[in-house]
């Protein structure tokens, strides 16, 4: 273990032992991590399944949607027993490392912390919406090891940088207002899917008019291809962003699926 896992493993004992000063909710303990912008939810340790989860809200990678797309959704995990941390990753323009190292730096804290806070290092998954959802399926694509998700959740997905179905933010922030056709192509992650990316569900209206479902078709069938296991639900109303938010027409349909889809997603042995 080289010196900077080992700093990494003391700065998580501290925090993990000093969780009650960041509050406390009724499922579980809330606090901060000290390296990237991200809060953790831990569920009632009686309660806890190992499961975590890494949730990146979106914005065109020029904002973040915390609240409806982030820390709302912390209860619904919790009360599943899954571990939650709501990473507000920083915004790339046009670098696309930035963003990138910070899931990857939040996915090398939570494993560090796995014994600590009750988490099975193999059940760690991804969840993101929108340019969220970019992030997500990219650091699903792009790493390996330690930094690579067990699973995936996306909700309306920019997935293809292509101009003609891409967000054209989204496309902007993360490769710059000039981006050569290569890492057009390259993070266009459908384009790189393969028989180790991790299972997805993927959420998508059909009526979004700012990210198209062909993004969420484009990736479900290259999952397929690949033979990774894959669900798509496609509403037919509901546009784009919604979301945690109640007043989407099809939220309660929503958590069912997923909480289906989680509760018989397999759990990996330690």
């Amino acid at each position: 273990m080289n010196l900077k896992s080992v700093i990494r493993k003391l700065l998580c004992l501290a925090v993990a032992t000093s969780a009650a000063t960041f509050g406390a909710s009724a499922a579980g303990r809330i606090f901060k991590l000290d390296n990237v912008d991200c809060t953790v939810y831990l569920p009632d340790p009686s309660m806890a399944t190992g499961r975590a989860v890494v949730i990146l809200p979106g914005g065109g990678y020029s904002h973040h949607a915390m609240e409806h797309e982030g820390h709302q959704w912390a209860p619904f995990f919790n009360q599943q027993g899954i571990a939650v941390a709501v990473l507000k990753y920083r915004l790339p323009n046009g670098d696309r490392s930035i963003p990138m190292n910070d899931v990857k730096s939040t996915f090398r804290t939570m494993r560090d912390s796995a014994a600590n806070w009750k988490i099975n290092p193999a059940d760690i998954g991804i969840m993101g919406s929108s340019a969220g959802g970019h992030l997500a399926s990219t650091i699903a694509t792009h790493t390996d090891g330690v930094e690579k998700p067990d699973f995936q959740i996306l909700f309306y997905p920019v997935v293809s940088l292509d101009p003609a179905i891409t967000h054209a933010g989204t496309r902007t922030g993360f490769l710059g207002q000039n981006p050569i056709l290569g890492d057009q192509e390259e993070f266009s992650n459908a384009n790189v899917v393969d028989a180790g990316t991790p299972p997805a569900i993927i959420f998508h209206s059909n009526d979004d008019k700012a990210v198209h479902p062909m993004n969420s078709i484009g990736y479900y069938t290259a999952l397929q291809k690949a033979g990774v296991p894959a669900a798509l639900h496609i509403y037919p109303v509901g546009g784009h962003g919604w979301g945690y938010r109640a007043s989407f027409p099809y939220h309660d349909q929503v958590l069912e699926e997923l909480r289906a889809w989680l509760r018989l997603l397999p759990s990996p042995k330690q």
